[in-house]
């Protein structure tokens, strides 16, 4: 790799570690406790501070502020971090903040997220890996997102909730509970209106398990029993598929959130 290229307008802080390959443009400015992976690029504008640490590769956009003190009245300075991936795409005027002495102190996002412009990811939240994010989307303090889930511009995720991976969030949802892995939910307050089927089809699932994804799907959400007496008979009928799997454990887990449901029952197994 190549030594960095550095704007001379730019401002990097005594301390700062600067990979190798890494273009920073003008009138960036990256604190004293920053590490920057190598080839990463911050194209102008830029703000980087706290304890941040960002992966290999990860190109930043003017005007996005990634690092700063965490937007939290309780915050008093405690020594918190934000961990981004590698890959990562970030686009102009995303926040990012890092963690809080009430959520484990540190704020983490995996490898080859896009965040479009003015999203905002709170303290303490954990993102995933391949996560995108339309524009304008706001993701509360204490939130986890799973691999691959998409937010729809201007969703809005409560503090707390959980939305599961391969999830979809509809644009304008207001998410006030925990989406499950592979669901998708719309509106707001955002109702869980089906399975994320064309997520699915585009990431290659095969056929069958999609049709054991819709199978569980509508027995999870009958209207007969309780959701922990549904989730037994599923985990029942579907013992060794590891998808049906991963959403019954992501109920079993449990949270601060309810889970979203749906506002109409699906149509039975059978029926017309």
């Amino acid at each position: 790799m190549s030594e960095p290229l550095i704007h001379p307008s730019a401002v990097i802080e005594s301390g700062a570690v600067v990979g190798d390959g890494t273009r920073i443009g003008p009138f960036c400015h990256v604190g004293p406790e920053v590490v920057l992976g190598e080839g990463c690029e911050l194209l102008s504008h830029v703000v980087l501070a706290g304890r941040t640490t960002i992966g290999p590769r990860t190109r930043i956009f003017p005007f996005a502020s990634i690092g700063h003190q965490p937007q939290d009245l309780k915050y008093r300075g405690e020594p918190s971090t934000l961990t981004i991936g590698s890959d990562c795409l970030i686009r102009e005027g995303v926040t990012m903040n890092p963690g809080t002495s009430g959520g484990g102190l540190e704020t983490a996002v995996g490898d080859h997220c896009t965040f479009l412009a003015n999203s905002h990811v709170g303290h303490d939240c954990r993102v995933g890996d391949h996560v995108i994010f339309s524009n304008n989307v706001m993701l509360a303090g204490h939130c986890s997102v799973g691999d691959y889930a998409i937010l729809g511009g201007g969703a809005a995720v409560i503090q707390f909730a959980r939305v599961g991976a391969h999830a979809f969030v509809g644009g304008l949802s207001g998410l006030e509970n925990d989406c499950i892995p592979y669901g998708m939910v719309l509106g707001n307050r955002a109702y869980l209106s089906g399975l994320n089927i064309i997520g699915l089809q585009r990431r290659g699932f095969a056929r069958e398990d999609i049709h054991a994804l819709r199978r569980a799907y509508r027995l999870l959400f009958a209207p007969e029993g309780t959701l922990m007496e549904r989730v037994e008979d599923v985990a029942a009928t579907f013992e060794s598929h590891a998808a049906v799997s991963e959403i019954l454990a992501f109920i079993r887990a449990g949270g601060k959130r309810s889970i979203c449901t749906p506002r109409e029952l699906p149509v039975p197994i059978g029926a017309a």
